[in-house]
């Protein structure tokens, strides 16, 4: 029997609904695969295992006495410690936030607690999320499972080695410039960048943004699906939520049409890209033309899209952490001070170039989706690199101008205004993850799902564990 921290959430599930396991199994399960890993990877920062264990018995109890089970009844799940948790340490890994306990959850963390999921504690995160590599002052650095001397990325890079390692089945995370799928990337696990809106935000800075969203991580497509159906629907308190329900995207997940018109972009419009991230998804093309799909070289035209999410980025987090900046910025890492600057100092004109980029951009990826069912391209330029490496400067003799510029295969497609997952898809040679993103058409999430599972079933990559 495989052991259950490396049982599917879908399947945990399904066993524990029909009385083959209890909750408080389950979460021990876990707790115990916690307590053999979390000191050499430190993914788990917050360990919640007391209340966790108290309550998966009251799930047990619920379930004995047949009251009605959530989606994600008994399941344990890690939730970012961006995320506002009730009574529960929330520091957004800053030393200014340290001491910090909310008095209320935030949206996806009571969407999970109804749903029945168990917390299991908080996973670590860059400074106020900032950055793809998970490190800082308050907890430290977060290591590769497949390689502690290399970084796991981030922002949500707690949450995927935690699934990685299989210290939970479930995390939630947000993404702004590839926060849930970079780290996916990195650790051999799914992320999914929802439609800006799928899986509203509250309480949130700047609510009418597209630019963040929050979302699912998992091991599997269909467990991400999974979770998504508990975190997706609308609320009012976001402005831009969608109205579907999350009922819609729960497992199973059926197969796509045969015969998709598939875009590929081995270098997403000519950005630099290492060649062991081009040898490990070298047989893409193929494993989708062997399932039937018409596959075609091609992108769309994202001209401006870099400098768009520059300037968006640089305002957005002026607005939300300027006045923190303005009395104590000695206690802020020099990337963050960088960033508000760069929002602070922005002219009119640039918001006016920015807006009017955005609305040009969005109409050409509605267009380039008339002409294709979904884009295929890198996660990410790099493969994983050495865990002290704060950012990249240079690939593949470019350098980079900033130090997000060597996310443009995430950012990039932020600015897309549209669904994206990453899932795993090969490996370098010296055994260091490689994910796929497959992005589709504004609003069809559903669409990136099953395409996503269609290609998870067909590789299989993403059932290779780490050693540790």
């Amino acid at each position: 029997m495989t052991e259950l921290h490396w049982k599917t959430a879908t399947e945990l599930a399904g066993l524990m609904r029909s009385g083959e396991l209890s909750s408080r199994e389950v979460v021990q399960a876990h707790l115990d695969r916690i307590d053999a890993t979390n000191g050499t990877l430190n993914a788990i920062v917050t360990l919640t295992a007391e209340q966790a264990l108290a309550d998966a018995d009251a799930a047990d109890t619920a379930q004995a006495n047949g009251e009605p089970l959530g989606v994600l009844h008994g399941l344990p799940v890690a939730h970012k410690d961006l995320a506002d948790t009730a009574g529960v340490l929330t520091t957004h890994g800053s030393p200014l936030m340290a001491d910090n306990v909310p008095t209320a959850d935030a949206l996806v963390v009571e969407r999970a607690k109804k749903a029945g999921a168990i917390s299991i504690g908080k996973s670590n995160t860059p400074e106020f999320g900032a950055g793809s590599q998970t490190f800082n002052e308050v907890f430290g650095a977060t290591a590769n499972p497949y390689d502690p001397g290399r970084t796991c990325g981030g922002s949500s890079g707690g949450a995927a080695v935690a699934l990685a390692a299989g210290m939970v089945p479930l995390a939630d995370g947000s993404d702004f410039g590839g926060s849930l799928r970079n780290p996916a990337s990195f650790c051999n696990v799914v992320g999914f960048r929802p439609s800006p809106g799928r899986v509203p935000a509250y309480p949130k800075a700047d609510a009418w943004t597209y630019l963040s969203t929050e979302g699912p991580m998992a091991r599997t497509v269909e467990d991400v699906a999974l979770l998504l159906s508990a975190q997706a629907g609308p609320d009012l308190r976001s402005p831009i939520a969608l109205e579907t329900t999350g009922s819609a995207f729960r497992p199973p997940l059926a197969d796509p049409d045969a015969g998709l018109r598939v875009a590929w972009a081995p270098d997403l419009g000519g950005l630099p890209i290492h060649a062991d991230v081009r040898s490990a998804l070298a047989s893409v093309p193929g494993v989708f033309e062997d399932l039937g799909h018409h596959v075609t070289e091609d992108v769309p035209d994202l001209s401006g899209a870099f400098e768009m999410f520059d300037t968006l980025r640089a305002w957005s987090f002026a607005l939300g952490l300027g006045g923190l900046m303005d009395k104590h910025r000695d206690q802020m890492k020099e990337t963050l001070i960088w960033n508000v600057e760069r929002g602070r100092n922005l002219t009119i004109e640039q918001h006016h170039a920015a807006s009017a980029a955005k609305e040009r951009l969005y109409q050409r990826v509605v267009d380039f989706f008339s002409r294709y069912d979904v884009l295929l391209c890198p996660v990410v330029q790099v493969p994983p690199f050495p865990v002290e490496t704060e950012y990249i400067t240079e690939i593949d003799g470019h350098e980079m101008t900033s130090y997000i510029e060597w996310m443009r295969a995430c950012t990039d497609v932020t600015v897309m205004n549209a669904p994206a997952i990453s899932v795993p898809a090969g490996f370098t040679e010296d055994g260091l993850p490689i994910g796929l993103q497959i992005v589709g058409p504004p609003r069809g999430d559903q669409r990136v799902l099953q395409v996503a599972h269609q290609f998870e079933q067909a590789t299989r990559v993403g059932e290779r564990r780490p050693s540790i």
